[in-house]
């Protein structure tokens, strides 16, 4: 299972890249919230043990488990609707077992990825029939549905968009493709023109106010926006090089009490409040290296599977990474996501560094010319 490796080929780029802003995260949530900073850096040096590990051992003989990791999922995210389950800001999205609490869903986004890569590596040749389509797309219906339930629409899109990447990777028709967005783009637009309705079931009422918070931000300015349009101020008001870490300026977001919790969701206003428009663009250049270095690795693995599972955490963390900053930005309704390794989160960031792991050994097995 462990395999011998050349030093040379270890990707230490990727390594300091991911480390570089989780120390990004680490110095924000330690000024977001002072209390939470020790056990974001435990998570952090946990999350590390666990990639340096991984990265040695042979994903081909560990994603031949694909199916023990499905189950896995499956449990989970179930266990979440049972008595184990907590609920917190009336979504339950956490269970606790032997006395730890994490939320499964974002485990899911790693297990679901090193499903997908044994899966489609194993029926490459028929990626394209029906069945195997339909299989792919049912396997992945019931983790959609679980995390939607919680509710958890933001990781639900997160998920879906992951899933398209997979498939792309792994060989899907591009006439396909083309024939899938033909209907998907004008359905996302009729579906969009539907839940803006007043009489609308199609998601939740409080889903339907956040998309209306974001369309129309004054009406909503002391309620649903509120948290929205203070994260905007707070970016603008850093200015160039901000204003200073762990301001202690009443009116800043942190210390006026303007976000709820901005250690997790608007994380990235603390960053631009404090560290300006020079700390934003670093954390954005930070998340799309890590994203191109990922691709990089995928272009040169040695199979179909590392090729996945790669661009699949390309696929992850480039999505999510918009996702959260076009919230904290206001160019998308608020979601309720995470900045990948900078948000407070533990499950997150550990999960994360575990995909990370995957990554870096299938780069130490890439294909030679």
């Amino acid at each position: 299972m462990i395999k011998q490796y050349r030093i040379r080929d270890f990707d230490f780029k990727l390594v300091i890249l991911v480390i570089a802003l989780t120390l990004i995260g680490i110095f924000a949530v330690g000024s977001a919230d002072e209390s939470l900073q020790k056990t974001q850096i435990a998570g952090f040096i946990f999350g590390l043990f666990l990639m340096v590990v991984i990265s040695f051992f042979d994903y081909s003989v560990l994603i031949k488990l694909n199916w023990l990791f499905y189950i896995a999922n499956i449990v989970l995210l179930l266990l979440v609707r049972t008595s184990l389950g907590v609920k917190v800001n009336g979504a339950q999205r956490w269970i606790v077992l032997f006395g730890i609490q994490f939320q499964p869903s974002e485990t899911a986004k790693i297990l679901l990825i090193l499903f997908y890569a044994q899966f489609i590596m194993k029926h490459k040749e028929k990626l394209n029939s029906f069945i195997i389509i339909t299989l792919c797309c049912l396997f992945m219906l019931p983790s959609l549905i679980l995390v939607y339930k919680q509710p958890n629409l933001s990781t639900t899109i997160v998920m879906a968009v992951m899933f398209c990447v997979i498939m792309f990777v792994g060989g899907i028709s591009w006439k396909l493709v083309t024939g899938i967005l033909a209907v998907i783009i004008p359905a996302a637009v009729i579906i969009f023109s539907i839940v803006i309705q007043p009489d609308q079931t199609l998601i939740e009422p409080y889903q339907q106010t956040r998309i209306y918070a974001w369309l129309y931000p004054e009406k909503y300015s002391t309620a649903e926006a509120y948290q929205q349009l203070n994260s905007m101020m707070a970016i603008g008001s850093g200015q160039l090089h901000g204003k200073g870490y762990d301001t202690n300026v009443i009116s800043s977001v942190k210390n006026g009490n303007f976000i709820s919790e901005p250690q997790t969701d608007f994380i990235f206003a603390v960053i631009g409040e404090e560290f300006g428009f020079i700390g934003t663009c670093t954390v954005i250049v930070l998340i799309i290296l890590i994203t191109l270095e990922c691709l990089w690795v995928a272009r040169r693995a040695k199979d179909l599977a590392g090729s996945i599972i790669a661009a699949g955490m390309a696929g992850l963390i480039g999505f999510q990474g918009f996702l959260n900053i076009g919230v904290n930005t206001g160019l998308l309704p608020n979601t309720g996501v995470t900045l990948p390794f900078v948000s407070y989160g533990l499950t997150s960031l550990v999960s994360l560094y575990i995909g990370i792991g995957f990554v870096l050994n299938v780069g130490l097995q890439y294909k030679k010319n």
